[in-house]
């Protein structure tokens, strides 16, 4: 059965074919974008807060060398899971995906609870992260489906704020958890949250679906999986594994990839449209987008290490001083949304790229004497800078593109930041590895136990210390990495000096 349509408070956005999910005036409407945020924070609490209790899960578990893969392969499967159920929710409609999608994270987060080895663990997080980049894609789609181009950059400022929330929250509740319950509970909560978004959204979200003669590209779809995959597993564990299979893996993901862009071209229903690479004004928000990734995640990564590390303060104040960045992005989202309009996504661009510019600036400056107070600036500064560039580039890129592809835009959109995440933190890592490493073979002794006693003193409860000189190669490790920061930083501003400044969002 198909299910009914009720119109949206404002016209579907132009080149949609129709308005095609929707809820009711006023309290409908926002009803369904209150369970939609319900589901956001499935994945957005779960990316925070399994990391605090992975100490207490390789400790039950054992196979501390799997560590890295709990992680890995949540992101590996998120990413390659994006623009896939991007283009199925073009294909069926949002709802029937977003409900599978939800219903897979919750069936994969139980699993985890129960699991009893390592190994165990990977697998079932590989099927969590595929149900994670279901729920992720969808709830952006269905926002721009459900508001229009006035009023999409406030919706999203409203997922924004559930990712900013949940960046504070997950560590506490992670932490209250295994110290009060079990480990597996980190995984197990999310069920009774999952299933009322369930049934809130099959009560109030209705759709009606044209019913095409199309079927997902599942040659597409292969060697995309091929190719992100690929490319993830050399950014992820090239280092690990060494040069040889860091190589193989990097030639496949380059030759899958051609292969998948060249069919993209020759077939009728593209997983990933022509159109998102053909438009200038599009490709420049998919790349900043990505740029952007490598900077917020160089951020996320290495600004506790400092604060606690070379600062010397507890986790707790680590963690509160990149909370400023989820308090600026938040704030800047929803500026963003009521500027994009009426001064164009290139002027909201710049605005965020300068952002970005001046946050990268003040880490570039940051010395053990400014204090945290300083590291909270930088962050919120940055955050102002992720606000306005993320809400610009998805509110340009859904009110670019027809109801048919808005899925798949979407998609592409948060793939490219998913990337610019992994690149970022890979080149980010080695940079900081290549510092550390040269400093501290200038040591007397060449400095063998250095590394290991600095990562001891980050290791909460062990009780470990370090001289004033490994804290000084530590600070200088780090310094080389917001070097980096700041590259990334100016490079967004570039690119957002690039968007078209004649275009305008109708």
């Amino acid at each position: 059965m198909v299910p009914r349509v009720e119109p949206p408070e404002a016209p579907a956005p132009a080149g949609a074919s129709a308005p095609h999910a929707a809820g009711e005036r006023g309290m409908r409407r926002g009803v369904v974008l209150a369970f939609l945020m319900l589901t956001a924070a499935l994945a957005a609490v779960e990316g925070t807060i399994v990391a605090t209790a992975m100490p207490s899960v390789v400790a039950s578990l054992g196979g501390f060398e799997y560590y890295s893969w709990v992680f890995a392969a949540y992101l590996l499967s998120q990413a390659v899971a994006t623009p896939i159920f991007g283009r199925l929710a073009d294909l069926y409609g949002r709802k029937p995906v977003l409900l599978w999608g939800i219903g897979a994270f919750l069936a994969a987060s139980v699993a985890c609870g129960f699991a009893t080895s390592m190994p165990m663990l990977v697998a079932f997080r590989l099927l969590q992260g595929l149900g994670a980049g279901s729920t992720m894609t969808i709830v952006s789609t269905l926002a721009g489906d459900l508001y229009d181009v006035h009023e999409r950059g406030r919706v999203q400022a409203y997922l924004s704020s559930v990712w900013g929330v949940s960046a504070v929250l997950g560590p506490l509740l992670g932490g209250a958890l295994v110290e009060r319950a079990h480990w597996a509970w980190v995984f197990w909560f999310n069920v009774p949250i999952g299933i009322v978004a369930i049934l809130g959204l099959r009560a109030f979200l209705h759709e009606r679906v044209q019913r095409r003669e199309a079927q997902l590209d599942l040659a597409s779809a292969g060697l995309l999986f091929l190719a992100i995959g690929s490319v993830m597993l050399v950014f992820t564990q090239g280092a690990a594994w060494g040069a040889l299979p860091a190589g193989a893996l990097l030639a496949l993901g380059l030759a899958t990839g051609t292969l998948f862009f060249r069919r993209q071209v020759r077939v009728t229903e593209p997983l990933i449209s022509s159109e998102t690479w053909n438009d200038r004004l599009l490709l420049l928000a998919n790349v900043l987008t990505f740029a952007a990734g490598g900077l917020m995640i160089g951020l996320i990564t290495y600004s506790p290490t400092y604060v606690q590390g070379v600062m010397g303060y507890s986790p707790t104040v680590a963690g509160l001083t990149l909370t400023a960045m989820s308090l600026g992005w938040t704030l800047a989202s929803v500026a963003a949304g009521r500027l994009v309009v009426p001064l164009g996504p290139a002027l909201t661009g710049r605005l965020g790229g300068a952002f970005a510019l001046l946050g990268g600036l003040l880490y570039l400056l940051l010395t053990p004497a400014r204090g945290p107070w300083w590291v909270a600036l930088a962050s919120l500064v940055v955050g102002f800078g992720m606000g306005f560039i993320m809400t610009t580039t998805i509110v340009t890129i859904q009110s670019s593109v027809a109801w048919q592809r808005r899925g798949t835009a979407t998609a592409t959109n948060m793939l490219m930041r998913i990337l610019g995440n992994s690149v970022g933190a890979a080149l980010l890592g080695g940079v900081l590895n290549l510092a550390l490493g040269r400093a501290a073979r200038a040591l007397p002794g060449g400095g063998a136990d250095a590394l290991a006693r600095i990562e001891a003193s980050l290791t909460p409860g062990a009780g470990a210390t370090v001289d004033e000189t490994l804290l000084q190669l530590l600070a200088g490790g780090l310094h080389a990495v917001y070097v980096g920061v700041f590259v990334i930083g100016l490079l967004v501003f570039l690119l957002s000096l690039l968007l078209p400044r004649g275009r305008r969002l109708a």
